[in-house]
C-alpha cells in the first residue's frame, strides 16, 4: 500500500500556482556544459534528490498531512456527537492523547524528517550562487568574466530549471615572479627550496595555488628553525594594473619581520635552537615541579617524585626534541604521537620558552591508569543453542617492566545448550581460552633497529601466547598460538607488519566424528555403499534394515572399515569411479581430521589514501606474504626428525605445514553528487603447498561466498571451479573476487545499494584430482561466478547494519547452457546480513 501511495503520488501536491518546482540546475562557461562537481556545489538551491529518477523523498513528504493537529481537530468536529461518544468510549485525556498519536500526527512528522519539501525555485537564491559562481571563476584567473542565469519553464508550467551561464573572457596569466624578504635566514632559506615553488611563470592565475603556497612557505619555515613564524607575515602584491590591457600579472612575494601581537616591536626572524629540554613524569595540574625529585640522562633533565617508574630509555626514545638541535615542527608532532602511543600517559602538554634564539622544552607527562580490569558476560542464543552464556575478563596493565610496555592477560569461557540433542553426542558445547599479550613500544630485537625503523614510525613489537580449548558439534579442538610481531608506519597512511615467528598447533580430539558433521561428504560415501550393501562381508559395516529405510553406513565405525575395503582390499578397480570417489573422499577426511603443526612467517603492507571516516574518495592497498615450515625444513638437515607412513617428517608426531601463501587485496571508492559512491574491490590469493605438504591447512585456505564476498552464495559454498558444491564446507587454494557496488542515499539514514560480485575459488598445485576444481590456465575463468543484487542499510553514523540479497546470475555449477539466469529468482536468493561495509 505504502509503494502504491508513493508511485501515485503527486510531485506538485505542495507547489502553488504562482511557483515553480526546481526540477534541474545547468552550469555554462562560454556557451560548453560544465561537469565539475565543485562547481555545481557552489549553487545554493539544488532540486529534489532522486532515487533512479524518481523523486521518492520528495513524494515521501507529500505523503504526510500538511497540518494534521487541524486535520483532527476538522475531524473531530466534524459531527456533533462524535467528541461525546469518544469521551464516553474512552475519556477526555485519551481523546486529546489520540491527535498526539503516530496514526494521527506521528506518521506524518516521520515522513517529513526522512522527506524532503518541495524545492521551490528562489530567486534570491539564484542571484546569491550567480555571485558565487562568479567569484569561482575569477580565483580560476577570469576575472572579467559575466554570470547570469535565466528560469526556463518551457516544458511545464509548474516545473523549471535554472540555466547559470558566465562568460569567462581571457584568463590572466603570471608574467614575472620576485620576492621581498625582510629576514637575510628567511632569504637564505627560500632561495634553498624555492625549486619547490607552487608558483611558475606563464601559468594562469589560480586562487589555490597561492594559498598551497603560503601553506609550503610556512611549513618549511617552521621546519627549519623559525620556531615563532607568524602566517601573516606572507603576503602577496600582485599587480596588474600596470598594463590595462595585458592580461599579465606581476607577483612579489613579501616577507615580513615578526610583529609582535598588541606591541608595535618588530624584530628579525632568526634560528632557534633548543637548550634545555625538562620530561615531568606523573604530573598532575596544580603540582609544583620544583618539589619534585631529578635527574639527567642523555641531555634530558628528568623529574619524578618518590621514585622513577620508568626506564629514562623508554621516555627519551620517544622525544624528537633534542639539545642544540634546530627547531623542527614535525619532531614536535611526532613527539606528541610516540608519547601517545606509549599507551602509559595521557595526551602530553609541550610547552616552549624562548631566551635569545634559544627554547627552553617543558613536557608534562600525566600517566594514565596502571590497571585496567574489563569483564564482559553474554547471553546468546542460535539455531544450534537453546540458550548460552559467555564470560570473558581481562586485566590489563601499564608500564609493567618500567618501558611503557602493557601486559594483557585474558580468559574467556562459553557454556551452550544444544537445541537439538541429535546433532551431537553432548546435551552442551563449551569453550575456554586464554592469552596472554605483551606490547612493547620500540622494535625488540637483539640489535639496534633505529636506522631501519626509526622511532618517528611509531614501532611496537607483540608477543602473543594464547590457547583455546573446543568442546561442540564439530570435531573439538585444542588450539596452542605463540606469536612475536613488529608493526610499524612509515606514515599515516602507509602500515607496515611483520610477524617474525607465528606459531599454531591445532589439536582434533575427536576427529572419529568426521562424517556426523561432514553430512554432505557422509552422504557421498553412503551413495558409493549403497553399491556394495548386498555383499555378506560388508553386512557389519551397515544399520539393520528394516521396511521402511535403507541400511546406512555406520559412523564412524562402518564408514572407515568400508573406505577400508575399498581402497585396501581391491572391492573396486583403482581406475573406477567409485574407487576414485572413495580415495577422494579418505584424502579430506584426512586431511581435516590430521592436526596441523604451521610454523610461520608473514609481512603485509598497507596504504590508504583515506583521510578520515567520511573520504568517499579514496584507494587502499594491501598486500600480505606468508612463508610456512621453511625453518623447521632447514632443521631437518641437522635434527632427524621421525617420519610418518606418507614421509612427512614430524615435529612432536605432527607432521608441520610447508606452504608459500600471497594475497592482493585492492579497495576504489569514487564519490559523486548526492552522497552517490561506487565502490569497487579487486582480491587475488594464492597459497601453494610444496616440501613437507601436499595440500593446504584448512584454516590457511580460501573460501567463495558469505556476506563480505559473493553474496548470491553462503559461505563456503560456491566452488572449487564449476563443481557443485560436494562438500559442507567448500575451501581452495587459489581464489580471484571482485566487487562493484553503487551506493546510494534512500531516506534519512536508509541507504541502499546495488552489486555485482564476481569470483571463484579452485585448486592448483596441491593433491587435488577433481578437473571441474582445478585452474589450468586462461580457459579456467569461465568459471567464474556472478552474483547480482540489492541491499538495504541503515547508518547509525558509528556503524551501517545491512541487509543484502544477492541472485545466482551467473553459476558455474550448471551445465554451460543453463548457466546464466538459471536461479534468478527469490526462491533461490541468497540474505546475507552484516555490519558496516563490505569493503
Amino acid at each position: 500500500m505504502l509503494v502504491i501511495a508513493i508511485t501515485s503520488c503527486n510531485a506538485l501536491k505542495r507547489v502553488d500556482n504562482d511557483e515553480l518546482l526546481l526540477t534541474k540546475n545547468v552550469v555554462t562557461t562560454d556557451g560548453k556544459k560544465v561537469k565539475n562537481e565543485d562547481v555545481y556545489s557552489l549553487i545554493s538551491q539544488k532540486p529534489n534528490s532522486t532515487l533512479l529518477g524518481y523523486p521518492l523523498r520528495l513524494n515521501l513528504y507529500n505523503l504526510a498531512k500538511e497540518n494534521p493537529d487541524s486535520s483532527y481537530q476538522a475531524w473531530l468536529h466534524k459531527k456533533p456527537k462524535r467528541i461525546a461518544k469518544l469521551t464516553k468510549l474512552l475519556s477526555k485525556k485519551q481523546v486529546d492523547q489520540l491527535g498526539e498519536s503516530f496514526m494521527v500526527k506521528g506518521a506524518s512528522t516521520w515522513l517529513k524528517n526522512i522527506g524532503e519539501s518541495p524545492a521551490i525555485i528562489d530567486t534570491s537564491l539564484a542571484r546569491k550562487s550567480t555571485n558565487l559562481l562568479k567569484a569561482y571563476y575569477n580565483s580560476q584567473g577570469y576575472f572579467n568574466s559575466k554570470s547570469q542565469y535565466t528560469i526556463d519553464s518551457t516544458n511545464s508550467k509548474q516545473r523549471a530549471q535554472i540555466k547559470y551561464n558566465i562568460e569567462l573572457g581571457e584568463p590572466y596569466m603570471i608574467d614575472s615572479l620576485s620576492t621581498n624578504i625582510s629576514s637575510k635566514t628567511l632569504d637564505s632559506i627560500y632561495e634553498l627550496n624555492k625549486h619547490k615553488s607552487l608558483l611558475n611563470t606563464n601559468d594562469q592565475y589560480n586562487w589555490s595555488n597561492f594559498s598551497n603556497e603560503r601553506q609550503r612557505l610556512i611549513a618549511l619555515f617552521r621546519n627549519t628553525g623559525i620556531y615563532n613564524f607568524q602566517e601573516s607575515s606572507i603576503n602577496f602584491d600582485i599587480d596588474s594594473i600596470s598594463n590595462p590591457s595585458s592580461k599579465d600579472m606581476r607577483i612579489k612575494l613579501q616577507i615580513k619581520n615578526l610583529k609582535k601581537r598588541g606591541e608595535n616591536i618588530i624584530t628579525e626572524y632568526k634560528v632557534y635552537k633548543f637548550d634545555t629540554i625538562r620530561i615531568y613524569t606523573d604530573y598532575f595540574f596544580g603540582d609544583n615541579p620544583s618539589e619534585m625529585n631529578s635527574m639527567e640522562y642523555e641531555n634530558y633533565i628528568i623529574y619524578y617524585k618518590d621514585k622513577l617508574k620508568y626506564k629514562p630509555r623508554a621516555l627519551t626514545n620517544a622525544i624528537f626534541l633534542k639539545k642544540d638541535s634546530i627547531y623542527r615542527e614535525i619532531n614536535k608532532s611526532r613527539t606528541y604521537r610516540q608519547i601517545s602511543n606509549l599507551n602509559t600517559f595521557k595526551y602530553p602538554n609541550i610547552t616552549f620558552d624562548s631566551i635569545g634564539h634559544t627554547l627552553h622544552t617543558k613536557i608534562y607527562l600525566s600517566p594514565l591508569k596502571k590497571y585496567q580490569l574489563r569483564i564482559d558476560p553474554e547471553l546468546t542464543h542460535s539455531n544450534i543453542q537453546r540458550i548460552g552464556t559467555a564470560f570473558s575478563t581481562s586485566l590489563t596493565t601499564k608500564n609493567v617492566f618500567g618501558g611503557a610496555e602493557t601486559l594483557s592477560l585474558s580468559a574467556r569461557g562459553s557454556l551452550g545448550l544444544l537445541s537439538d540433542a541429535s546433532i551431537s553426542n553432548e546435551n552442551f558445547v563449551s569453550e575456554v581460552g586464554a592469552d596472554i599479550n605483551l606490547t612493547v613500544p620500540r622494535i625488540w630485537m637483539p640489535f639496534n633497529t633505529k636506522k631501519i625503523i626509526p622511532p618517528y614510525m611509531l614501532p611496537q613489537t607483540r608477543m602473543i601466547i594464547g590457547t583455546n580449548f573446543q568442546k561442540n558439534i564439530g570435531l573439538d579442538k585444542q588450539n596452542f598460538n605463540t606469536i612475536l610481531g613488529y608493526n610499524w608506519s612509515a606514515t599515516q597512511s602507509k602500515k607496515n607488519a611483520l610477524e617474525l615467528i607465528n606459531i599454531q598447533f591445532i589439536r582434533n580430539i575427536n576427529p572419529g566424528r568426521f562424517f556426523n558433521v561432514y553430512q554432505s561428504t557422509y552422504k557421498r560415501l553412503d551413495d558409493i555403499a549403497d553399491n556394495y550393501q548386498d555383499d555378506p562381508t560388508l553386512s557389519e559395516y551397515f544399520n539393520a534394515p528394516d521396511d521402511t529405510t535403507d541400511p546406512k553406513l555406520i559412523i564412524p565405525t562402518g564408514t572407515s572399515g568400508f573406505i577400508e575395503q575399498i581402497l585396501n582390499q581391491g572391492l573396486a578397480p583403482s581406475t573406477s569411479d567409485d574407487y576414485i570417489e572413495v580415495r577422494s573422499i579418505d584424502e579430506r577426511q584426512k586431511r581435516l581430521t590430521e592436526n596441523n603443526l604451521i610454523f610461520a612467517t608473514n609481512y603485509s603492507y598497507t596504504k590508504d589514501s583515506r583521510t578520515g571516516l567520511n573520504d568517499n574518495s579514496f584507494h587502499q592497498f594491501k598486500i600480505k606474504l606468508e612463508s610456512a615450515g621453511n625453518l623447521l625444513s632447514a632443521f631437518s638437515n641437522v635434527i632427524t626428525f621421525n617420519e610418518n607412513e606418507d614421509g612427512n617428517l614430524l615435529v612432536f608426531g605432527v607432521p608441520f605445514s610447508q606452504y608459500i601463501k600471497t594475497d592482493f587485496d585492492y579497495i576504489k571508492h569514487w564519490s559523486f553528487p548526492s552522497q552517490n559512491v561506487v565502490a569497487f574491490r579487486g582480491f587475488f590469493g594464492i597459497a601453494v603447498p610444496y616440501g613437507n605438504s601436499n595440500s593446504i591447512p584448512f584454516t590457511k585456505s580460501y573460501f567463495a561466498g558469505g556476506s563480505n564476498d559473493n553474496r548470491a552464495w553462503n559461505a563456503y559454498d560456491l566452488g572449487p571451479g564449476s563443481t557443485k558444491s560436494l562438500n559442507d564446507f567448500n575451501e581452495a587454494n587459489l581464489k580471484i573476487a571482485v566487487n562493484l557496488e553503487f551506493r546510494f542515499p534512500i531516506a534519512g539514514s536508509i541507504k541502499g545499494a546495488f552489486f555485482a560480485d564476481a569470483g571463484n575459488i579452485w585448486n592448483v598445485y596441491d593433491n587435488e584430482e577433481n578437473e571441474d576444481a582445478i585452474f589450468t590456465g586462461l580457459s579456467s575463468l569461465k568459471d567464474i561466478a556472478l552474483g547480482t543484487g540489492f541491499g538495504i542499510r541503515y547508518d547509525f553514523d558509528y556503524f551501517v547494519l545491512r541487509l543484502d540479497t544477492g541472485f545466482k546470475t551467473y553459476n558455474p555449477e550448471l551445465e554451460v547452457s543453463k548457466r546464466w539466469f538459471r536461479d534468478y529468482n527469490f526462491n533461490n536468493a541468497t540474505i546475507n546480513i552484516g555490519v558496516n561495509y563490505p569493503f
